[in-house]
């Protein structure tokens, strides 16, 4: 029986009445927001298991969109269905094997062109939460199309070749994330010192949790509050660092 990881209870969340707008692209649906100026920079938000119409992700991708960023959120489970709050933990092992955040290079392919081609993006990031955050970690070791990523609370854990970053690369966890442990974090560091050639940085938020990154203002617990918008403004800061 694997403990639920999630602290925070996914069930209890605010609507969120959405910015943007859906588009079909190749065959992945995604959903974009545009700042209201032309810019040709881009980010792109890879979502977690509860896929690309959960309300947090959206509130993200509006976010980003505000700090001057086309900004677009694909379904990386394509149209397949994401987990929810009322699955059960002893079929996350088996849900996990059909749902891979190491497959997503298609994916991603499809969107970097779609952002270059119809969108004009010259410059293109990348942020990813969770399962996002392992396919961001994923990605920024294989796409060098791909300028900076920030990845949430993700790490790669079982591939020698995960401390090569091609591009900047900010890891963001919580500390008390009890799917992460410490030790993986502290390993990530000595490794990344070892092989990485390019800039890279990684926080851990006090007292924070799995998750914690993403909560729209409404739901956010008023303790935590200040580490969230911490995160984020972190977040927003190394994307404009490079992009």
């Amino acid at each position: 029986q694997m403990a639920d990881p999630f602290l925070y209870h996914t069930g209890e969340r605010s609507r969120y009445g959405c910015l943007g707008h859906e588009v079909q692209i190749e065959h992945i649906k995604a959903y974009v927001c545009r700042p209201s100026f032309f810019t040709d920079k881009a980010v792109i938000v890879i979502h977690d298991i509860f896929g690309w119409m959960f309300p947090d992700i959206r509130y993200i991708v509006d976010l980003i969109a505000g700090h001057g960023y086309i900004t677009i959120c694909p379904d990386f489970f394509k149209g397949t269905d994401p987990w929810k709050t009322t699955d059960h933990w002893a079929d996350f092992a088996d849900w996990m094997k059909d749902h891979d955040p190491m497959k997503v290079d298609k994916e991603a392919d499809v969107v970097l062109k779609y952002l270059k081609e119809q969108c004009g993006a010259q410059k293109i990031g990348i942020v990813g939460f969770s399962w996002g955050g392992m396919a961001v970690h994923h990605l920024m070791l294989k796409n060098p199309q791909i300028t900076a990523g920030v990845s949430l609370y993700g790490i790669i854990r079982d591939s020698e070749e995960r401390y090569d970053l091609l591009n900047p690369t900010f890891f963001i966890f919580g500390e008390k994330d009890h799917t992460i442990s410490y030790d993986q974090i502290t390993l990530l560091e000595e490794k990344l010192r070892q092989y990485c050639k390019v800039a890279y940085k990684i926080k851990v938020y006090p007292g924070q949790v799995h998750g914690f990154a993403q909560l729209k203002p409404e739901d956010m617990k008023p303790h935590d509050k200040p580490y969230i918008e911490e995160a984020r403004k972190d977040m927003i800061d190394w994307i404009k660092l490079f992009i």
